[in-house]
């Protein structure tokens, strides 16, 4: 399959495009959107996990630059500390791109989904967080810190994927000390990285099936318009609560995924 369009019913396409949409709009506001996109990838007869998620990537990209985009315009987010750590993000990303092409996602399953849990403890026992910038760390400190979280949730991103623009926001909040919409402007810049890293990739090695990775990016560029002007319309508080809500569904799909693994 080279588009990759060859063999699907229109009723897989149509799904696809809503899952793509939906997604898009998920991911511009708090990142997760894989958890709906990747399943409806599956869907397509034939398809490789390999080439599902080189596909999902190449849908991804569209739809975080949109959102970047849109999110500049409206925030204007600090391009001094988020080009650096996209940077560092697009070189994580290719080294876990590479490396999921050899080690199955299931040995890291178990660590994440304890980090997730650990997660959603930490900003729903905590109100007050990501409501106002409040950062922890000046000058040359500030920049390490942030290229850190870059290089480790863009490794993450290229070997694994769901829930990277999540991991953004929650390191961005909590580590760094920005506000919720602050962080999810600055995740998309580095979300756009780490989804090119992956595709540095995936590309030459041939996984990316075209047509269906291009209509997948028209859908996610139109839900990540309209959920980066929803995100910045309704402020920290309602990015907060969508948060929990993504991470929640990420803990879940996750955590059922070590169980099935474990019987297996």
């Amino acid at each position: 399959m080279v588009s990759g369009l060859e063999s699907i019913q229109l009723g897989t396409v149509i799904l696809i495009v809503v899952a793509g949409l939906a997604a898009g709009w998920v991911d511009a506001v708090v990142g997760g959107g894989g958890l709906i996109q990747l399943p409806a990838m599956l869907l397509v007869p034939g398809i490789s996990p390999v080439q599902a998620l080189a596909t999902n990537k190449m849908g991804s990209i569209f739809g975080t630059s949109t959102s970047a985009a849109t999110y500049y315009r409206r925030v204007r987010p600090d391009l001094r500390t988020a080009l650096p750590t996209a940077a560092i993000a697009l070189a994580g990303s290719y080294g876990g791109a590479a490396l999921a092409a050899n080690l199955p996602a299931s040995v890291f399953k178990p660590i994440i989904v304890v980090a997730l849990i650990a997660v959603a403890l930490f900003t729903a026992f905590q109100p007050g967080i990501g409501q106002l910038t409040k950062l922890r760390h000046a000058g040359h400190r500030h920049y390490v810190v942030a290229c850190l979280i870059g290089g480790v949730i863009g490794f993450y991103d290229g070997l694994i994927g769901p829930g990277t623009g999540s991991f953004l926001i929650i390191a961005l909040v909590s580590a760094m000390g920005y506000a919720f919409l602050e962080a999810s402007a600055k995740a998309k810049i580095v979300n756009v990285a780490t989804n090119a890293g992956a595709l540095l990739f995936f590309v030459p090695h041939g996984a990316v099936l075209w047509g269906l990775g291009l209509l997948l990016g028209m859908a996610n560029m139109a839900g990540g318009y309209l959920g980066a002007r929803t995100a910045v319309r309704q402020g920290s508080r309602f990015i907060r609560i969508v948060f929990l809500v993504v991470v929640g569904a990420l803990i879940i799909k996750l955590g059922s995924d070590v169980w099935q693994d474990n019987l297996s």
